[in-house]
């Protein structure tokens, strides 16, 4: 019998109507149903709760603590404190199940108990909401270590993008070092993400509250490299600070020390780093005291260390003691399938940090930058990406934006349209041409590190300044 029309427009009466349709809607739907009484005790259950619970009639719930039917259950907290908890997973039986609990009020408002719902006996359809939860909680996490923290890591395993064979590979054995404080050894080329991925360690390890410490071997003059690593006692040499100095041992302790370009470390310097990551002791540079460091070390290169070693440039024992667990980081061209996704979060970044709005990559400039080697990586593309932001007027980049700023696109182009006119350019002029390119490919690859960048060429600082400075891309000698 229907209710009279006078009763609908009655507010009190839609509210008490509204409450038991949603109970009587959210029974049906959910897989389980559960409440409890203010001391805690179960006083409903539906049907379709009992086999999950292991019981088979409702008799064998009533009246029993709820911690008996459900061990560990928050049912209890809910009803206490009158906070509903609205989403939660819940282990149960070896099964995940999402919950929702909120506490049950009398006419006065007091909280006399609690029910609870299963919303889901499987957890697939959230496995994106609850990623990206995941997700959130952990970049607060990081956010609240960088805030109280100067030498916090900023990257995570989320900051790895990458699906594809060797970029999953890097990341199974990274996470597998992150549970560990075994020495690590990053290898790959030049702008593969290897500091990135030491700090995504770190940050997934036990000693992400404590310091990341990232040092570059190459970048430290070799008069100043012993102090740099394992510091100095007060006044121990002509100039030295009176006060002494904590060397990156002694600030990275209890967490992490990067050293990256590790093959470029001095021979005499390598049999003390050897001691340290034996004895876990260092001896500050005119000091007769030891003192006892607690850092995991994480080294990353470039170069072939093995060769190295055969060269009798890098002692042998110190490369199987860094070489514990090795990773290495696959080139930017073995992972082209993951290009769409570098490219997203990269542009992402760059807009982060600039005044670009709406910007994306079209499906014709992810062709174009498919169909370049990448010598210099992720650091390249994102050298290139930030290029053409700057120099594209809607922010849509096309392969249009990138013709005349990847090297090998634009000598494609010059060669192309010699072919068309059937002009010939003489060779001095175009050998010329071409190694002002390499240049500028090489200075590009390597974000404008001159060092990087003659390394990459196999050639000299001294001669690549020369070579600048004869196309009119630098001036002046190189820095001393």
């Amino acid at each position: 019998m229907s209710a009279p029309s006078a009763s609908i427009s009655d507010p009190a009466y839609l509210r008490a109507r509204a409450m038991e349709t949603l109970f009587e809607r959210l029974e049906q739907l959910c897989e389980g149903a559960i409440a409890i009484d203010r001391d805690g005790r179960v006083v409903y259950v539906n049907e379709k709760y009992l086999a999950a619970l292991g019981l088979t009639r409702i008799s064998e719930a009533m009246g029993r603590p709820i911690e008996e039917v459900i061990p560990n259950s928050l049912m209890r907290k809910v009803a206490e404190t009158g906070e509903p908890i609205l989403l939660d997973i819940m282990e149960l039986g070896g099964e995940q199940l999402v919950v929702t609990r909120m506490p049950i009020e009398d006419e006065n408002g007091m909280v006399i108990g609690a029910i609870g719902f299963v919303l889901y006996d499987h957890i697939e359809s959230l496995k994106p909401l609850l990623a990206r939860v995941a997700q959130l909680e952990s970049d607060l996490r990081l956010a609240r270590r960088q805030l109280s923290n100067a030498r916090a890591a900023r990257f995570t395993f989320a900051d790895f993008v990458g699906t594809t064979a060797g970029i999953a590979q890097a990341k199974e054995f990274a996470k597998r070092a992150a549970r560990q404080s075994v020495t690590v050894l990053l290898t790959g080329e030049t702008g593969t993400g290897k500091e990135l991925l030491a700090q995504a360690i770190h940050n997934a390890s036990p000693r992400a509250e404590k310091p990341f410490v990232s040092v570059n071997v190459a970048a430290i003059p070799e008069t100043l490299i012993e102090s740099e690593f394992f510091g100095t006692a007060p006044g121990a040499y002509t100039g030295a600070d009176r006060r002494g100095r904590e060397g990156k041992f002694r600030i990275a302790d209890g967490g992490t020390l990067f050293l990256d370009e590790i093959g470029e470390m001095p021979l005499q310097l390598q049999a003390k780093l050897l001691r340290v990551l034996q004895e876990r002791e260092i001896e500050p540079l005119g000091s007769d005291k030891i003192s006892k460091v607690d850092v995991r070390v994480i080294a990353a290169t470039n170069v072939d260390l093995r060769k190295r070693v055969s060269d009798g440039a890098f002692r042998a024992d110190l490369y199987y003691r860094l070489n514990v667990l090795s990773i290495d980081l696959p080139p930017l061209r073995q992972c082209l399938d993951d290009l769409p996704d570098i490219c997203a979060r990269l542009i992402e970044d760059i807009c982060a940090s600039g005044d670009f709005v709406n910007a994306r990559i079209t499906p014709s400039g992810l062709s174009a930058l498919a169909h370049y080697d990448w010598p210099g990586n992720v650091r390249e593309l994102r050298n290139i990406l930030e290029r053409a932001l700057i120099l594209s007027d809607s922010g849509r980049l096309t392969s249009d934006d990138f013709v005349h700023i990847l090297p090998m696109n634009g000598a494609a182009v010059s060669t192309s349209e010699a072919r068309m006119t059937g002009s010939v350019v003489p060779y001095a002029e175009a050998e010329a041409e071409f190694e002002k390119q390499t240049l500028e490919h090489a200075l590009a690859a390597s974000n404008g590190q001159i060092t990087e960048a003659a390394r990459m060429l196999q050639i000299s600082r001294a001669t690549f300044y020369k070579k600048l400075a004869k196309f009119g891309l630098a001036s002046g000698a190189p820095p001393v």
